[in-house]
C-alpha cells in the first residue's frame, strides 16, 4: 500500500465539477459530508491559470475529473487528436505536477479501458489485470492517451489514480453505461469489470481521506456482461425492452475506434480500503442500482415503463 501522510479533507478543489458527470457527483457527495467544495474555474491545459487558482483557493485536496471522452462517444477523439491530448495528457500532467509542487493530494478519476483480454488474462478465466500490468489496448486514441498517462502519473508521490470502467449510475444520465447500451440497436455480450458510482464514489473519498496514492483498479469485484445488465434493466425498468446481440467483428464495422473489454483484479482495492467501507460484487451492485433506478425514475416520471423518456423506449 502506498500512501502519503493523511491530511484532513477540509477543502476540495474539483476540476470537471461544473460540467462533468463524475465531478458533479463528487461535489454533491463532499458537500453532504460538510466539506467545503470549490468548482475549478481554470482549464487544466492552461498551466499558469491552474497555478494561480491553486494558490488562491489553497485546497487540502484536488480532484481531477475533467477529461475528453468525446461526444457522443470516444470515436470523436479519432478526429480530434490535438484537443484530446491537450486535456487528457497535457492538462492532467499540469494539474498533478502543480499539486505535487504544493504538496497537495490529487485524485485522478482515470480509466481502466487500457486493457483487453489476452492469453495471460483470458475471457472467462477470472484472471484480472492488476495495477502492475502495463496497458495492452491501444485500438482507440482515447485509450492511447490514457495509456500514456498512467506510467507518468505513477511517478508523482501525491497522486491517487483510479481506473474507472464503464461507470453505472441509478439515473438516465447519457454518461451512464446502462443508458448508453439501452439506446444501441445491437450490443456485444462480453463480461467486463464495471464501476457502480453509488458505491464506488464514496469509497474514493475514504481512499483520499486515508492518504492512499498510486494506481487502483476502481471497479466492483467480478465481471458482468452487457446482456446481464440489460436483463436487469428489463426486470426493473422496462419489461417491454428487447435487445439484439452482434459479434465484435460486426461491431468493428460500425465504429471508428476499437472498444476495450477486460477484467480488472480488485484484490489491492479490497485490501487497502478502510475496514468500514464495503463494496458489493458487480452483479449484486448492478441489481441494487437497478432497484434504486426504478424508484428514482418512478418518483421523477411516474409509473414505469410508460412514463420513460422517448429516447430510451424502443418501438
Amino acid at each position: 500500500m502506498s500512501s502519503a501522510a493523511p491530511t484532513p479533507v477540509t477543502k476540495a478543489l474539483i476540476y470537471g465539477g461544473k460540467t462533468g458527470w463524475i465531478g458533479g457527483k463528487m461535489a454533491a457527495l463532499l458537500k453532504e459530508k460538510g466539506i467545503e467544495v470549490v468548482l475549478a474555474e481554470s482549464r487544466v491545459e492552461n498551466r499558469a491559470d491552474v497555478a494561480a487558482e491553486l494558490d488562491s483557493v489553497k485546497p487540502s485536496h484536488v480532484l481531477m475529473a475533467a477529461g475528453i471522452t468525446g461526444r457522443p462517444n470516444i470515436d470523436w477523439c479519432e478526429d480530434h487528436k490535438p484537443e484530446t491530448i491537450r486535456t487528457n495528457v497535457i492538462g492532467t500532467l499540469n494539474l498533478v505536477d502543480l499539486c505535487n509542487e504544493r504538496n497537495i493530494h490529487c485524485t485522478v478519476y482515470a480509466t481502466g479501458c487500457i486493457f483487453k483480454y489476452d492469453d495471460a488474462h483470458p475471457l472467462g478465466s477470472g484472471i484480472g489485470f492488476t495495477e502492475e500490468d502495463a496497458p495492452n489496448f491501444d485500438e482507440s486514441f482515447y485509450s492511447q492517451t490514457k495509456g500514456y498517462m498512467e506510467p507518468m502519473l505513477k511517478c508523482y508521490p501525491n497522486c491517487l489514480i483510479l481506473r474507472v470502467r464503464m461507470p453505472i449510475s441509478d439515473d438516465l444520465s447519457h454518461r451512464n453505461f446502462i443508458t448508453k447500451i439501452v439506446k444501441y440497436e445491437r450490443v456485444v455480450n462480453i463480461p467486463n469489470s464495471m464501476t457502480v458510482l453509488y458505491e464506488m464514489l464514496p469509497a474514493s473519498v475514504a481512499m483520499f481521506e486515508k492518504g492512499l496514492t498510486g494506481v487502483y483498479n476502481f471497479c466492483n469485484p467480478g465481471v458482468i456482461s452487457h446482456n446481464e445488465c440489460l436483463d436487469l434493466y428489463t426486470k426493473y425498468i422496462d419489461p417491454t425492452y428487447k435487445y439484439k446481440n452482434f459479434s465484435l467483428e460486426e461491431q468493428a464495422k460500425v465504429l471508428k475506434a476499437g472498444r476495450s473489454n477486460n477484467e480488472l483484479d480488485a484484490t489491492k482495492l479490497l485490501r487497502d480500503l478502510p475496514e468500514d467501507v464495503k463494496i458489493n460484487d458487480i452483479k449484486t451492485a448492478v441489481e441494487l442500482c437497478m432497484q434504486r433506478m426504478q424508484k428514482n425514475l418512478t418518483d421523477e416520471f411516474g409509473p414505469l415503463p410508460d412514463s420513460l423518456p422517448k429516447e430510451v423506449r424502443k418501438d
